[in-house]
């Protein structure tokens, strides 16, 4: 990729920072959806398939945001290269908070279309960023450290969603009741709130100096990408992928409310909550640093010291007790080795990833109790690198038709639509338990698509990733 820069180049560390912020809001009101989906259900008496609309309007309007993108890219030319990533991420944090806006109405007139269509301008704005984002901060520096720039701000981004279902469930199941009645300033006040800091988040990126670029290469039009198959496959592990790791986070409060699992009410269970989306950070954290060209012995002793911190930082965050979060170390000491044993191959960590997670899933469906609920909150820690593996595999050897290729794969985040929704209506027809088994699907695909890569795919090992735009 050809790139042209000002004549000299500015810094790149406050820019980053920008770009840290903002992934970390992006993570938080994302993950804000797993709390929004018990308040709602009770709120307008749903059953788990009228619930998971939630994330069906929320995840669907990346799919028809990227169809968008696509077709003017397509007729027109590409947008983010015309009018700027500056630009493009104004447009999309404001967007966003549009969205977090029509949470007002939404409340007030307590119609549940309403919320949903506030959700969908979310998404809307969110694709934006997912689209620009990315990439920028891929560009924010030399070739060589992008994959490490980019594992930075998702891990401050997963640091969002972690937080988020300790601080969010605090706001709408704790500070704005009334008697302890969650009420419509439950959500219409936290939402107002947010959009708020994505307003002064918009006026700080438009204020910052942001290097630009922009770029020679030539656009490709028609379907090229697709003659890859690593690509169309790829697009189905993401579809995969996102729709696994949503449903589960969407039912997970739900299901540690069940008798027969742990009986445990909202105001408890949103911590809990908070261990699957930190296993997440904690997993970008060690994945980085395994991908570094640290000598082995630096690498164990890094990675420890790193996922101690994390777990600490995640400990003071939860309202739990040490008892009550111990069970996760064992995770932690499982996803470090299942790191060394992948020896930061992309395709071969995916596989013994996917294996894990199918492993544990298959061990909460058949349990009750405790031993229902842990192995399900240890899935975090090895979901952390799919998303990149998946996109990095994807589009290995794509040369030219990279752009494309990437604008499939966001097209894909689908999966988090439509893959809740199929679970939604399971858990309704069998129990949530056995609703799981739609995930379980979803990872056993993503093992074969690992396995196909490892004989078909080969990749660069820092999993640098080439972004056309």
């Amino acid at each position: 990729m050809e790139s042209k820069l000002a004549e000299k180049k500015p810094s790149s560390v406050i820019p980053m920072i920008t770009m840290t912020l903002l992934f970390f809001m992006w993570g938080f009101i994302t993950c804000m959806n797993d709390i929004l989906i018990p308040h709602l259900k009770q709120q307008f008496q749903l059953n788990f398939q009228q619930s998971m609309l939630v994330q069906f309007a929320f995840f669907g309007a990346y799919f028809i945001g990227s169809v968008i993108y696509f077709l003017i890219s397509y007729y027109k030319g590409d947008p983010v290269n015309k009018v700027g990533y500056k630009k493009g991420i104004i447009a999309g944090v404001l967007l966003s908070a549009v969205g977090c806006c029509l949470f007002y109405p939404a409340a007030s007139l307590s119609v549940y279309g309403i919320f949903l269509t506030a959700l969908f301008v979310l998404g809307l704005g969110f694709t934006i960023l997912q689209i620009t984002a990315n990439a920028y901060v891929t560009l924010l520096g030399d070739e060589e450290g992008a994959s490490s720039r980019l594992n930075l701000t998702q891990a401050f981004n997963s640091f969002g969603t972690t937080i988020a279902p300790v601080l969010g469930g605090h706001l709408i199941f704790t500070l704005f009741t009334q008697n302890g009645q969650v009420t419509a300033d439950s959500t219409r006040i936290p939402y107002l709130i947010f959009a708020g800091i994505l307003v002064l988040l918009a006026i700080v990126i438009s204020q910052v100096k942001l290097p630009s670029f922009s770029t020679d290469a030539e656009e490709e039009r028609g379907l090229g990408a697709l003659k890859f198959p690593q690509l169309k496959l790829g697009v189905v592990g993401i579809f995969c992928y996102v729709g696994a790791e949503v449903g589960i986070g969407s039912l997970l409060i739900a299901f540690m409310e069940k008798p027969e699992t742990m009986g445990l009410p909202e105001v408890v269970s949103k911590n809990y909550l908070a261990l699957f989306w930190g296993g997440a950070m904690i997993g970008r954290f060690l994945g980085a640093i395994s991908l570094s060209n640290l000598a082995q012995a630096k690498k164990i002793l890094y990675m420890i010291a790193a996922a101690v911190v994390v777990y600490l930082v995640i400990f003071s965050i939860v309202d739990l007790t040490f008892a009550q979060t111990s069970f996760f170390l064992v995770f932690i000491v499982l996803n470090i080795l299942a790191f060394f044993v992948g020896r930061s191959a992309p395709a071969r960590t995916l596989v013994l990833f996917a294996v894990v997670n199918v492993i544990l899933l298959l061990v909460s469906i058949f349990s009750t109790g405790e031993m229902a609920v842990y192995p399900i909150l240890g899935i975090g820690l090895f979901n952390s690198i799919m998303f990149s593996n998946i996109y990095t595999l994807s589009i290995a050897g794509l040369g030219k038709y990279v752009s494309q290729g990437s604008s499939l794969l966001v097209m894909a985040i689908l999966g988090g639509a439509i893959l809740p929704l199929v679970q939604g209506s399971l858990a309704d027809a069998a129990g949530i338990q056995d609703s799981f088994f739609i995930p379980v699907a979803c990872y056993i695909y993503i093992l074969i698509f690992g396995l196909y890569c490892m004989r078909k795919v080969k990749v660069d090992p820092n999993l640098k990733v080439n972004v056309n735009h």
